[in-house]
């Protein structure tokens, strides 16, 4: 560089200078050159004859000397460096300048006074720091160091710099950076004789710890990871003796807690002691990592777990005392960075480590930071989650540890407490089988170990103090007893969104048969795990503890320790139905060989197994209506299955399939809705026993006594109701049922009702389209009293005006969610409503009908005597009327009888263009 270039330059003619200055001194000597003396011009004997302790040198050099010492404290485009770098050339290669000599004239030509002002203070200051650099570079101390070992240059050195350091907070971290640069090639006993047993260096050392000084531990532990020695030589700055576990306890933290603290002064860059902190933690867990991968024997694996614990152990104080109390709890610079050192650390942790480090009070000083957008950090943490973010993005195993802190802390709204989409983006990316499957074990953790989260404090005030900011109102909702319910919820309805990250649709037709049926494989095992998970969480209950195994299974079932309320099971129930309905929707991909990873068929044998466990039961108690079309639907379905396998391929085989799905899917509907689908549990398993009479000899020969008999039972009822019109075939009924049911069903649901329409749609006949039609026909705007035997038949067999129970199967956000309480108490008072209504409706039926009764056969004499309504009497209640359906379709969330009776037409609209399209 010109800088370099210009340094050689100068060194070359002071060097001829002073060789000329050497040779003439020394015939001088010999008393050859007394006039030579009196030549001297006076411009170069006003240099010379200063007391500046260069007498060796030419009148030139002292002058170089000097003028390049005052260069060093100018600040004038990088002149200090070009100075500095001028210097130490010079004292490198002109051996007759005296090291002593430049030590003193560095401070002497710097002064520094307090009465100086600000700017050329801190150049003269700087000034003296990049002059003792030059000597240290030069190599010149370090030399006569060596060749005479009693010579005290280098503890006067040493003295020298960290007086120097000590004069301002800015130069302390150079200053020791000199010093090890300086020492970087003395011996180890030279180390403590030379540089730590010098009395400065002692105070330093010994006041370090209590006034908070970070380069003084900076230093100490720098040596002490040089040497390694065991000395009470750092007060209070390391422990003795020193270990990594005896350094990273709890009390000794707290004793450091001042240092780090302080160390926040040089932001934004991070301070050197943060770097050794963090190598010392990270060499500690690889060393443990590898100790772990090198050696398989057995007798060391508990060791090996010790050893593991013991890194963690040491994170963990760490994380706790340094990051939490000290740094979160303190000034904004000291959270930045909090954030700054975690950043840092987490590309170089384990996933498992990761968890540590993101803990609930660091979670929630960010989700504070971001949920106000005025805060003074709110940059900074923007940038902490940009590159939290990054980081994690191309390893799985670190992005679901990421994710699972993020919402266990959250309570599962971090993404909407930080109006961001972080957390969905991670879930995003996470598209392989086996991370899928990670992902999905994790959140079920989460689900049922509630202990972990129950623990940690939620308060606020914990991670904020005096100069935090005050965060948004919805933050301090976190604190509440439906915090473990929002994250609950959170993980049941994010598990599915983590399926649908396997789809093969969009590369299924660039996969060849052996890939595809990978791919299936991994999905299925997916889906089975999802699968269980929403089963036991959402079907049944232990009566001995939280954990039940199953030796039939080779599993361990695990709740949570608090009761699983109402609205989580049923949100299990119906994800469970929407899995079955994507996994009924994904057959169409599946090729020959794959064709037994049937999902219906492993639900219904592990509901099977889970039944039989002696401690495990149903969520609920079922009514003897309910239990019987339970232990029927798995009965025939277990035969359905055993006979679309006995017939393989073909259009039977597809109808038994489509049959058992929708038998599934009512069972729950059993479950989830008491009293109200066995009915049509029972209607459809006579029609399939009609339809496949094999299934009933099936039944009756494997079923078990109690189940045979209420198969007997039910047939023996249910065959009245189709006898009582010969018209009517198994088909008919079949669609009759289908139309009492579509009103009140869910999505999954009506996708089983449409498959089994569809098999059977060659053999709908005039009668169920006629039924369709019919529903089509209805419309609510007309007369209350029907005259018309069609319209009173319609109304008698779709009840949508008295219907106060349709729900739909859409499981909302989380954090869209009302509270409990305003749920049971918009519940309460829509029953209320439809009760009166009800009621209502029911007496002015009754009455009216009872009037026309009297009036015919009496001829109206003894009508005032009659319990009709007159129309006065009508009028007068039509009010009460109107009110009545105005509160009912005003309650929030409630929906309107025509967009009920809309939703059901168009489902039947389906059936029909479904037959249209079959039937042309």
């Amino acid at each position: 560089s010109l800088r370099e270039a210009a340094a050689e330059a100068l060194v070359a003619e002071l060097r001829d200078v002073q060789r000329a200055y050497e040779k003439e001194k020394a015939a001088r000597e010999e008393g050859e050159g007394e006039e030579g003396d009196r030549d001297d011009g006076p411009s170069q004997m006003m240099e010379a004859e200063k007391e500046d302790g260069l007498d060796n040198c030419a009148p030139a050099v002292r002058y170089a000397i000097r003028r390049l010492i005052r260069g060093i404290s100018s600040s004038r485009e990088f002149a200090r460096q070009g100075f500095a770098l001028g210097l130490a050339a010079v004292l490198q290669s002109i051996k007759a300048i005296s090291v002593e000599a430049v030590m003193k004239l560095i401070p002497a030509l710097l002064e520094y006074s307090a009465s100086m002002k600000g700017p050329e203070a801190k150049d003269n200051l700087l000034g003296r720091l990049f002059g003792f650099g030059s000597l240290a570079r030069s190599g010149r101390v370090l030399g006569q160091w060596k060749r005479d070992k009693s010579s005290p240059i280098l503890r006067d050195f040493v003295t020298e710099v960290v007086q120097l350091g000590n004069k301002k907070r800015y130069l302390t971290e150079p200053a020791v950076a000199l010093i090890l640069d300086l020492t970087r090639k003395l011996p180890d006993e030279a180390i403590f004789s030379e540089v730590l047993d010098t009395p400065c260096v002692q105070v330093w050392f010994n006041r370090a710890a209590n006034v908070g000084d970070p380069d003084a531990l900076f230093l100490a532990l720098k040596f002490q990871e040089r040497s390694n020695v065991q000395r009470e030589i750092f007060g209070k700055l390391l422990p003795y003796p020193f270990s990594l576990d005896n350094f990273f306890t709890e009390e000794h933290l707290l004793s450091l807690a001042a240092c780090f603290k302080e160390s926040a002064f040089c932001l934004p860059r991070i301070h050197s002691i943060w770097h050794v902190i963090t190598d010392m933690l990270i060499r500690e867990e690889a060393s443990q990592s590898d100790n772990n991968t090198s050696s398989s024997k057995k007798h060391k694996k508990s060791k090996k777990g010790n050893s593991s614990e013991d890194s963690k152990k040491n994170l963990r104080n760490f994380c706790e005392v340094i990051i939490e109390r000290s740094l979160l709890l303190s000034s904004h610079d000291r959270k930045h960075l909090a954030f700054n050192i975690i950043i840092d650390l987490l590309p170089r942790l384990s996933p498992s480590s990761i968890q540590v480090i993101l803990s609930s009070k660091v979670v929630l000083g960010l989700m504070d930071i971001l949920s106000n957008a005025s805060s003074w950090l709110y940059n900074a943490g923007q940038h902490f989650l940009k590159e939290l973010v990054s980081l994690v993005s191309n390893d799985n195993d670190r992005c679901v540890a990421v994710v699972i802190n993020l919402q266990k802390y959250s309570f599962g709204r971090f993404d909407s407490l930080t109006k961001t989409k972080t957390v969905k983006g991670l879930i995003a990316k996470i598209q392989n089988g086996q991370d899928c499957l990670h992902l999905v074990q994790n959140l079920m953790a989460l689900f049922v170990d509630e202990g972990s989260v129950a623990d940690e404090p939620s308060d606020q005030s914990q991670t904020t103090d005096e100069n935090s900011e005050v965060g948004s109102i919805e933050d301090k909702e976190l604190v509440g007893e439906g915090n473990a319910d929002l994250l609950k919820s959170w993980v049941v309805n994010t598990i599915p969104f983590v399926l649908k990250n396997l789809k093969l649709t969009s590369k299924g037709s660039s996969l060849t048969d052996s890939e595809m049926i990978k791919c299936i494989e991994e999905k299925f095992q997916v889906q089975t795990e999802i699968l269980k998970f929403f089963a036991v969480q959402g079907l049944f209950s232990a009566s001995l503890g939280t954990e039940v195994t199953s030796f039939e299974l080779q599993e361990k079932f695990k709740w949570p320790k608090t009761a699983i309320s109402t609205s989580l099971r049923n949100e299990c129930i119906e994800q469970l139905q929407l899995l079955l309905e994507d996994a009924q929707k994904d057959e169409a991909l599946h090729v020959s060989g794959v064709k037994s990873n049937d999902l219906g068929f492993y639900f219904m044998r592990f509901i099977n197994t889970v039944c039989n466990i002696p401690s495990v039961s149903l969520f609920r108690t079922l009514s003897s209506n309910d239990d019987n079309a339970f232990k029927k639907t798995l009965a025939t379905e277990s035969a359905l299955f055993q006979e679309e396998r006995k017939i393989g391929t073909g259009l039977d085989s597809t109808k038994m399939h489509v049959i058992r799905y929708l038998l599934i899917q009512l069972l729950l509907q059993v479950l989830l809705h008491p009293e109200e689908f066995w009915e049509a549990a029972i209607d459809v398993i006579i029609c399939c026993k009609k339809t496949f009479p094999s299934i009933a000899q099936c039944d009756n020969s494997s079923a078990p006594e109690s189940v045979e008999g209420g198969t007997e039972e039910s047939d023996e009822d249910g065959s009245d109701e189709p006898n009582e019109d010969g018209s009517l075939e198994s088909i008919d009924v079949l669609v009759q049922t289908f139309l009492s049911v579509l009103p009140h069903v869910s999505g999954p649901v009506c996708f089983a009702i449409e498959q089994v329409f569809r098999v059977f749609s060659d053999e709908i006949t005039e009668t169920g389209l006629l039924d369709m039609l019919r529903v089509v026909k209805i419309d609510l705007k007309g007369s209350r009293r029907q005259t018309d035997s069609d319209d009173d038949e319609d109304e008698a067999r779709v009840d949508i005006e008295d219907d106060d129970e349709m729900e739909d199967a859409d499981v909302g956000n989380v954090d869209d969610a009302p509270d409990e309480m305003d749920e049971e108490m918009e519940d309460d008072s829509a029953d209320e409503v439809d009760e009166d209504q009800d009621d209502l409706e029911e007496t002015v039926d009754n009455k009216a009908k009872d009037g026309d009764e009297a009036e015919a056969t009496k001829g109206g004499e003894d009508s005032d005597d009659s319990d009709g309504m007159d129309d006065d009497a009508m009028f007068r209640i039509d009010p009460y009327i109107a009110r009545i359906f105005k509160e009912r379709n005003n309650l929030p969330g409630s929906e309107t009888q025509q967009s009920q009776l809309m939703r059901f037409k168009l489902r039947v609209l389906t059936l029909l263009e479904i037959y249209l399209q079959r039937n042309p």
